[in-house]
């Protein structure tokens, strides 16, 4: 007779709720408040501007709707690590967590602390990325790579001490985005500014090779700003009643976040002429300075600072359940397999991530990095969602408590969609999208020193 097992182990305590703000709060950073002006730059019409949008986020919806299936079905830590493993073996599933770990997850939580840092430097220059407070030789550290270090720490300390406190700063902080976007969306709808919104397909008269182009730079920025959704599914061990509230949150969560990109971008397309939005990286406190004048616009800072505060609270969160699951399955340090006795979380595994992604932040590579894995990262995205059809056939017995609606179109429209963007990312950047797969490829040896340990 088998012994039970008495070590701790995660908690169930996300309820539909919590699920949802995961999926709003992590997807909703900063990305929306800059990218439409690098849209306009490449596709000069709001009318296809508006489309790409609209395309990006039927792709978003068929992504969530297949993750729906898996998630539900396979409600484990580690999502798609899981997905990735039952379909194709461990090795696939190790390369998606070693490009998770080292590159993706770690450097967008460095790369976010480091946005708040700047983002507060505007109202304190002490916490500015250009303010040096220590130098030893030709070794700086700014006052704002200090504050995204203890920002990366405390978040990691609060998830550190269990699931209940990071769900409810998350909670807190989505609601307060939700909020604020929402205002400032449908005031923006109603306000004038003087300009007319010009709906015309192709106002510039664009060839249609150019069309093409924009239209494949605008789709990558989209993806950029959408891309977390999927997030929820790494936390699926920690959620309640899961074959319900994974597809409801990912379903819920995505047309929420599809409502909000598509009112703030029409409120961006009201305000300015497509000449001033052109090219403007700061194109949220830009409208704002519009419509409210420049005080408001100074306090859109803040707007800012809030939504990606929740983000990078909601990547610490759920990232660290990609090492754990690896661990659990001896291909990680085994430290990571633990579950902390009194908090019930994946302590070890949360502490790692958060030293890995200090050491990121003070390095300054993690934006490279991250660069580099974007090809990765999209074709791991497809393998994942590509297991909707592998486990059909190969576990036909699974229990499927939610079957992806459209099956297959669905999921294919997805896989197709998201594959012609990859290779249109390749086309535009073949060196790093190589330099990307060469970083994967490291994590090989990686694989086979964990396996035969």
């Amino acid at each position: 007779m088998k012994a039970k097992d008495h070590s701790p182990k995660l908690d169930r305590q996300l309820g539909l709720f919590d699920s949802t703000m995961m999926v709003i709060g992590i997807v909703i950073g900063s990305g929306i408040f800059m990218t439409t002006g690098l849209m306009a730059d490449a596709l000069p019409s709001a009318s296809l501007i508006l489309i790409a949008w609209l395309l990006g986020g039927l792709q978003m919806l068929a992504g969530a709707l297949t993750y729906a299936e898996l998630g539900a079905a396979m409600p484990k830590a580690g999502g798609q690590y899981v997905y990735l493993r039952e379909a194709y073996g461990s090795l696939p599933a190790f390369l998606f967590g070693w490009v998770a770990f080292i590159a993706y997850l770690s450097g967008t939580n460095a790369a976010i602390a480091v946005a708040v840092s700047e983002h507060l430097g505007s109202f304190y220059p002490l916490f500015s990325t250009e303010t040096s407070m220590f130098s030893f030789g030709i070794f700086s550290i700014s006052g704002g790579k200090v504050f995204a270090l203890f920002l990366i720490m405390g978040l990691s300390l609060i998830n550190y001490c269990g699931v209940v406190f990071g769900k409810w700063i998350q909670n807190i902080f989505t609601v307060l985005k939700i909020g604020t976007i929402l205002l400032f969306a449908i005031a923006g709808l109603f306000m004038s500014s003087g300009h007319h919104l010009d709906l015309s397909l192709n106002p510039t008269h664009m060839g249609f090779g150019a069309i093409l182009t924009g239209m494949g730079i605008a789709l990558v920025a989209v993806n950029w700003t959408v891309g977390g959704w999927d997030y929820i599914t790494l936390a699926a061990g920690e959620i309640k009643d899961p074959k319900k509230n994974i597809p409801l949150a990912l379903l819920i969560g995505t047309v929420v976040i599809l409502v909000l990109y598509f009112l703030i971008n029409i409120t961006y397309l009201k305000a300015q002429p497509m000449a001033s939005l052109a090219g403007e990286v700061k194109v949220g406190e830009a409208t704002a300075r519009v419509l409210y004048g420049n005080g408001i616009a100074g306090l859109f800072t803040g707007v800012i600072i809030i939504s990606m505060f929740g983000s990078l609270n909601g990547n610490i969160l759920v990232g660290p359940r990609v090492t754990y699951a690896m661990a659990k399955d001896n291909l990680f340090f085994s430290s990571a397999a633990h579950v902390h006795p009194r908090f019930h979380t994946p302590g070890n595994a949360i502490i790692i991530q958060g030293i890995w992604a200090c050491i990121l932040t003070l390095s300054g590579t993690f934006e490279e990095l991250i660069t580099l894995v974007v090809f990765v990262n999209f074709m791991l995205w497809i393998a994942a969602s590509s297991t909707v059809f592998v486990l059909r056939k190969k576990q036909p017995e699974l229990e499927r408590p939610y079957k992806v609606w459209g099956y297959p179109y669905v999921p294919a429209f997805f896989i197709i969609f998201s594959s012609a963007i990859m290779i249109n990312t390749f086309i535009a950047s073949p060196q790093q999208s190589l330099m990307g797969i060469g970083l994967t490829l490291l994590g090989i040896p990686a694989y086979l020193y964990w396996k035969k340990k």
